[in-house]
């Protein structure tokens, strides 16, 4: 055991990034505000003694764990800090800089920096909304100041448990509002250059949705309807600029750079040609990153190509273990927010797999005939696409409840044909489209719809999306450590203990089965309320009913509700009418009492109060009565079979940090 252990503590370092997104994380899924003053005093008392005594391995990670924690904490609240509105509020006249244009299939929104008076903020300060402008309106041009009659939300949040929580993903991207401009008219126009201008000019100049998403990184540019296909046939991270393109185009010019250097003799007599291609390849790349919009996984494949493009300079191999663990440590000190993204974990996983996979093994295939090459090929592309799956899958079943049984089949068929014809057609075109000559783009349209045929065929495949239920947080935990055992738990090889010689499967199986065992023997909620409680769901026959067909303040709780129920989304909405104004609903433990509407109220509380068959009251409207307050339920929350209440977080630091 003593000899397990010290091998394993010499590999401390590949788990600094993990130790410190874990407390990272537990910030920010926590479902309330903690206490710092309690966590700072511990981080204290073990840095203390890790400084001054020698420590074990336990207590060097529960000091990085607190670190991860308050680091979190202190980026939250002193680094990013963004302005939180309080209510939504309706036809407000706002003045306005258009900082950025968000282009999508069906929709142009305006980002724009608005002084925080006019929101009614108490930071005056400007601040960042998103707003979506009438389709028949002009659109106007970035760097112009606006005049605007508009409709400001504050973000939705959480709508259950455990669920998507936009207002902290608007907190961490600078988003005070969301909403819609009725009318506008420019004050002033400023004939600016920047970044978000270039995008825009090239937007317009193209006029292709595969430029919009290959080129300037737009995520919603692609139709919803094909990218459902591309999504089921397991190839939807093509969309999203990551590892794939920054490889692809990284390769390439680093080719052209290398060709040119080559054939300029007063270069090459003096520096090496693949020193000057290096680096200019890596300050082109750079152009691409911020003209691709700049995402979590494009700066994650952009710092891993960084890596290797400085291994190629100093003649080291950067492909290793500890560089990827320096590109995620860069990352989380640049946003620790970063961990709980869907991008940056799916780009993680799928590195931290292939390197484990592929980091021993050494092919040489100079002297082998071509057959030998070709089953070379295919079994690097085969077991490349398998491990990136299995990796990936945890993150993909967690984040979206699904995953695409023919991903493999779907990436060993397309992903070539994106890249040796769609992202060359579409790059060329791109830039031949400042020429005003989009042949070349629309060559690349008729074979993204050959494609795409082809990706319909792989989805119509029977189970080809395979619906998993929702992943509670405790067992998502415990499945991506099972891939952390896996991945850097060195087993003994001449130890003569089996469990010694398997250590990192026996925990990777047993951290598994943990973890499915969680997930199906969990507790489905038969009640649902939204934060406001707008919006009921209620089981019955374990199908969802709600008290209305739709919302529009609650667009997506619809499919969150399923989603905790194991339901599919659907285009209609069952909905149960409330007699007089009034849900009861009844379970073998508990009865719930839902009143909608203000009559009703003043009509049936006194009833309902008093009523010792009622356990629970919910009301649209905010009420108290002190005879009964034990009844009346408030905020989002959920309730299980067995009467236990679970609450929607709604006092943590994005919500209202100014209270």
């Amino acid at each position: 055991m003593k000899e397990f252990l010290v091998k394993n503590s010499e590999n401390w370092f590949l788990w600094l990034p993990f130790i410190l997104a874990f407390g990272a994380a537990m910030y920010f899924t926590m479902p309330f505000e903690p206490n710092i003053k309690y966590v700072t005093l511990a981080f204290i008392v073990c840095f203390s003694i890790f400084l001054f005594k020698k420590t074990n391995g336990v207590l060097r990670c529960v000091t990085l764990f607190l670190f991860g924690f308050l680091y979190a904490v202190f980026y939250t609240q002193i680094i990013v800090n963004t302005p939180v509105l309080k209510y939504d509020i309706r036809d407000i006249i706002i003045t306005a800089n258009v900082i950025d244009i968000d282009n999508s299939e069906d929709k142009t929104r305006l980002i724009l920096s608005v002084p925080g008076k006019d929101l009614k903020l108490s930071d005056t300060h400007n601040t960042n909304i998103k707003l979506t402008i009438n389709e028949d309106a002009q659109i106007p041009c970035i760097g112009d100041t606006i005049r605007a009659q508009a409709y400001v939300f504050a973000p939705a949040r959480m709508e259950a448990p455990e669920s998507f929580d936009y207002s902290r993903w608007a907190y961490f991207n600078d988003l005070t509002g969301t909403g819609f401009i009725t009318d506008y008219e420019t004050l002033t126009h400023q004939d600016i250059t920047s970044i978000n201008k270039i995008r825009q000019a090239i937007h317009v100049k193209a006029d292709s949705f595969l430029t919009d998403s290959l080129i300037l990184g737009y995520k919603n540019s692609v139709p919803k309807t094909d990218k459902k296909i591309w999504t089921t046939a397991g190839i939807g991270h093509i969309w999203s600029i990551s590892g794939f393109h920054i490889t692809l185009i990284g390769g390439w010019l680093f080719a052209l750079f290398y060709l040119i250097c080559r054939s300029i003799c007063f270069i090459t007599k003096r520096v090496p040609a693949r020193i000057t291609a290096t680096i200019c390849a890596w300050a082109t790349l750079l152009g691409y990153v911020f003209i691709s919009g700049a995402s979590v996984a494009t700066w994650r494949a952009f710092l891993m190509a960084s890596l290797v493009f400085i291994a190629v300079l100093v003649g080291r191999n950067a492909v290793s273990m500890r560089n990827i663990c320096i590109a995620f440590l860069i990352l989380f000190f640049v946003n620790p927010h970063f961990v709980t993204q869907v991008g940056f974990q799916l780009s993680f996983a799928a590195i931290f797999g292939l390197i484990w996979f592929f980091g021993d093994k050494k092919f040489n295939t100079a002297d082998k005939s071509i057959f030998y090459k070709i089953k070379h090929w295919l079994y690097v592309a085969i077991m490349t696409t398998l491990i990136a799956t299995v990796f990936t899958l945890p993150f993909i079943a967690s984040n979206f409840n699904s995953v695409p049984l023919y991903s493999l089949l779907g990436n060993l068929i397309l992903v070539p044909v994106f890249s040796v014809i769609i992202m060359p057609l579409v790059i060329l075109g791109t830039i031949l489209s400042v020429l005003d000559c989009n042949l070349l783009l629309r060559i690349a349209d008729n074979v993204y719809n050959f494609s795409l045929y082809i990706a319909q065929r792989i989805a119509d495949l029977p189970m080809s999306n395979l619906g998993i239920p929702h992943i509670p947080n405790i067992a998502f935990i415990i499945l991506v450590l099972a891939f952390i055992c896996l991945v850097l738990v060195k087993p003994l090889t001449n130890s003569t203990v089996w469990f010694y010689r398997r250590a990192n499967y026996i925990l990777f199986s047993i951290c598994i089965s943990v973890a499915v065992s969680i997930v199906v023997l969990q507790p489905h909620p038969v009640f649902y309320a939204t934060p406001d409680h707008e919006l009921i769901g209620m089981v019955y026959n374990k199908k969802l009913e709600f008290n209305k067909a739709r919302a529009a303040n609650h667009y997506f709780a619809f499919d969150t509700f399923r989603k905790l129920n194991n339901e599919e989304p659907v285009e209609y909405n069952i909905r149960r009418k409330c007699p007089d104004g009034v849900c009861i609903y009844k379970s073998n433990k508990f009865t719930v009492a839902y009143i909608q509407k203000f009559v009703p109220l003043q009509k049936h509380f006194t009833e309902l109060c008093y009523d010792k068959n009622i356990d629970f009251i919910v009301s649209y409207f905010d009420i108290y009565n002190s005879k009964c307050n034990h009844k009346i339920l408030r905020n989002g929350f959920v309730i299980y079979k067995n009467g236990h209440i679970k609450y929607t977080p709604t006092n943590r630091w994005w919500h209202n940090q100014h209270e």
